[in-house]
């Protein structure tokens, strides 16, 4: 009997895809080596993004320092309650002082005489007109005869006056006896915003359109009420305003007036609220601690794993760090000596290093040295004088260079900040990428290059898979000729 012939492991049987797909993921390997490295530049642009917003933060907050407005901050007591209330900024000054509200500003009113159905027709003919002047501005409306009724009117005035003067319809009489009045009313109070020279031409719409006299006193009973000044009396000055806001009387005060009692004298006294000023100070802390606890969560290394964050090392990290001890930690001993007051440093003043380089606000000390002398606290972050660079070019190093003597802490921190995250361009046409914007392009250089690799290697993984399913398919046609033949030999 002659023997048979057989192939084995050769059939038909044999599950090519999953050899196919066990080689290519083989050669896939490199390509997700390279996604791997795409997504963790991906990584560091978003943790450079939160980075930086957490530095533009801590910039905010020492330009804010930077200003006595920014810093400083003044509550106001009264001797009474609901005739004015009171506010003031960092600008104010310490003081005590009086205020007599003689009368509030009032808004000028006009009402027409009244009609019996506000929606019945009063112009006889097309073109009649109702006319007016507030603020410079002359209004003329021109009505159409089947437009005519008194909500009509004040729709069209409304529309004329943009609501400069606010057109509205209001019953005066009763329900049996109605009295529809056209009623105009001023946008603004105050004499200056008066509504003059009202007529009007349509039958059966009248009014009296005497103005006030020179004592603010109305002349006619369609003058409701008579736009007039706020009057005042502050420490001694009598003062109008055409509104019951005073903001530009005491410098750094806002006093908004409530209640008129001519006669009534109410002590109001400016003090600062050192409170206040430490919380902004507090806020600066915390602001500085963000940036601190990010760059040493990036700097941490864990032995176990055997790397650190994803912005280990990073040059935009270790700048911002450099930045930031210099800035508050750099003093050298002749400017430590050359302060016998005291007031010259962060520590002194109570704002303190911990351990693990966060900020520590002192209560105690930083409420004996405010006490103790604000001004010179103050003086500390304030740049009273102004900063003043010369007229350096944008971009260059003298740019941020204050050349007067007298600088602040917090404009100082500032200017370095911006020195080197800040992205300027000059007249010269000439751009300079900061620090974050330069990092960025340089992350997304990389991704662009990985890309392109990829889709290079995506390209030759195509053509080896078409390569290798022609190569295997030749292979079941070779073994479906074979498994024939030795079906015939083996009969």
């Amino acid at each position: 009997m002659a023997s048979q012939i057989s192939i084995g492991g050769l059939g038909s049987g044999l599950d090519t895809n999953a050899i196919i797909s066990a080689l290519l993921q083989v050669e896939r390997i490199p390509i997700e080596q390279l996604e791997a490295r795409k997504s963790s530049e991906q990584k560091k642009i978003d943790l450079i993004g939160t980075f930086r917003g957490l530095v533009d933060g801590l910039r905010n907050k020492a330009n804010s320092l930077g200003t006595l407005s920014g810093l400083l901050s003044y509550k106001v007591t009264a001797s009474e309650q609901g005739i004015a209330n009171f506010s003031a900024s960092g600008a104010a000054v310490a003081g005590t002082h009086t205020l007599e509200v003689q009368s509030l500003a009032t808004t000028d009113r006009w009402a027409f005489n009244g009609v019996t159905d506000p929606t019945t027709d009063l112009g006889t003919v097309d073109g009649q007109t109702v006319s007016f002047t507030y603020d410079g501005q002359n209004y003329s409306v021109a009505l159409d005869a089947a437009d005519s009724s008194l909500n009509e009117i004040a729709s069209a005035i409304n529309t004329a006056a943009d609501d400069k003067v606010r057109a509205s319809v209001v019953n005066t009489g009763t329900t049996a006896a109605p009295s529809w009045q056209l009623v105009l009313t001023a946008e603004d109070t105050g004499a200056d915003f008066r509504i003059s020279n009202l007529t009007s031409t349509v039958a059966g719409l009248t009014i009296n359109g005497a103005g006030p006299n020179g004592q603010g006193v109305a002349q006619s009973v369609n003058n409701l009420t008579v736009g007039t000044n706020a009057v005042a009396v502050i420490d001694g000055l009598t003062v109008q305003r055409t509104t019951n806001d005073f903001s530009d009387v005491i410098a750094g005060v806002s006093i908004s007036l409530l209640d008129a009692q001519p006669g009534t004298s109410v002590q109001f006294t400016v003090e600062s609220d050192k409170s206040a000023v430490k919380g902004k100070i507090k806020e600066f802390v915390d602001a500085y601690n963000e940036v601190v606890k990010f760059i040493s969560k990036q700097n941490k290394y864990d032995e176990e794993k055997g790397a650190g964050g994803p912005l280990f090392g990073d040059n935009a990290l270790n700048t911002i760090q450099r930045t930031l001890r210099t800035q508050l930690f750099g003093q050298s001993a002749a400017q430590v000596a050359a302060d016998p007051s005291g007031y010259g440093s962060l520590r002194l003043l109570g704002v303190e290093q911990q351990a693990d380089g966060t900020l520590k606000i002192n209560d105690t000390k930083m409420n004996e040295k405010m006490d103790a002398d604000l001004d010179a606290f103050a003086d500390f972050f304030v740049d009273r004088d102004g900063f003043d660079n010369n007229g350096a070019a944008i971009g260059t190093d003298r740019y941020y260079y204050d050349v007067t003597p007298d600088t602040g802490f917090g404009d100082d921190l500032a200017r370095a900040l911006d020195a080197v995250v800040r992205s300027y361009g000059n007249t010269s046409g000439q751009f300079t990428k900061g620090l974050f914007d330069s990092r960025v392009d340089s992350l997304k250089a990389n991704i662009k290059t990985y890309d392109s690799r990829i889709e290079q290697r995506e390209t030759r993984l195509e053509k080896m898979e078409a390569q290798l399913v022609a190569r295997f398919a030749s292979l079941e046609s070779l073994m479906a000729r074979l498994q024939s033949q030795s079906a015939y030999l083996n009969r």
